[in-house]
């Protein structure tokens, strides 16, 4: 003989509850899926735009140093600047020599104007970093590699400093449509030798020793490309 046991209505309200919670997460992963998708269609084309804006300033930089004979490098991706330590400074000195008064005289203009002056890439400019890099050679006095490494250190982000403090502090041509928004987003990095030149697995001494400008480009936080999508759409 088999017995049934005949459902009361508190089994009926669970099942309503369990039916409930499970359209509930089901509706949660659609929806996370949909935010997934939004997110990468998102990024995909944020980043499409950031290696636009990035070229252009790549071409325009790269065609305004050689037309002044400025002797930098310029990495075409990312427009990182590097100028090599004794064009701005003597040997183990971190303040800013003549020759690299009259150097950056000429430079600066050029890049800033480049990054600022122009509103259709100004607004794309979130950062502009200062960075100083010096070589792995020990450093007399140095009781360690620790210590090597400290005042190395010391001296990479004193002559980041030095270049910085000269931006800030002298007149440039145009410079005061920007000035607000340059000193805003304007900073400054010391690397020692935690990240040298190296050519064939060995390290470049010389290239190694340097001053880098960079900028970094405006990011849509995950909000935002929400509701850029929406406008898009629109």
């Amino acid at each position: 003989m088999r017995f049934y046991r005949q459902p009361s209505n508190q089994d009926s309200g669970e099942n309503i509850f369990w039916i409930s919670m499970s359209d509930l997460f089901q509706g949660l992963l659609i929806l996370f899926v949909i935010l997934f998708a939004l997110s990468i269609t998102g990024l995909s084309k944020q980043n499409l735009d950031q290696a636009t804006v990035k070229n252009k300033i790549y071409q325009k930089l790269s065609m305004q140093f050689k037309e002044q004979g400025i002797p930098v490098e310029i990495d075409k991706f990312s427009g990182n600047i590097k100028i090599l330590d004794l064009e701005l400074f003597e040997l183990n000195k971190w303040t800013i020599s003549e020759r690299g008064k009259k150097f950056l005289d000429k430079m600066i203009p050029t890049y800033l104007n480049t990054l600022l002056g122009d509103p259709e890439i100004e607004k794309h400019i979130s950062q502009i970093i200062i960075e100083g890099h010096t070589d792995s050679q020990s450093f007399k006095k140095s009781t360690n590699k620790y210590d090597n490494y400290n005042k190395n250190l010391d001296l990479s982000l004193k002559r980041a400093y030095a270049v910085t403090e000269y931006i800030v502090n002298h007149d440039f041509p145009q410079k005061n449509k920007y000035k607000n928004h340059m000193i805003a987003i304007l900073s400054t990095n010391g690397k020692s030798f935690s990240d040298p030149v190296m050519v064939n697995g060995k390290e470049e001494f010389k290239k190694s020793r340097r001053v880098e400008l960079k900028f970094q480009l405006t990011s849509y936080n995950f909000l935002d490309l929400i509701g850029k999508y929406k406008v898009d759409k629109k």
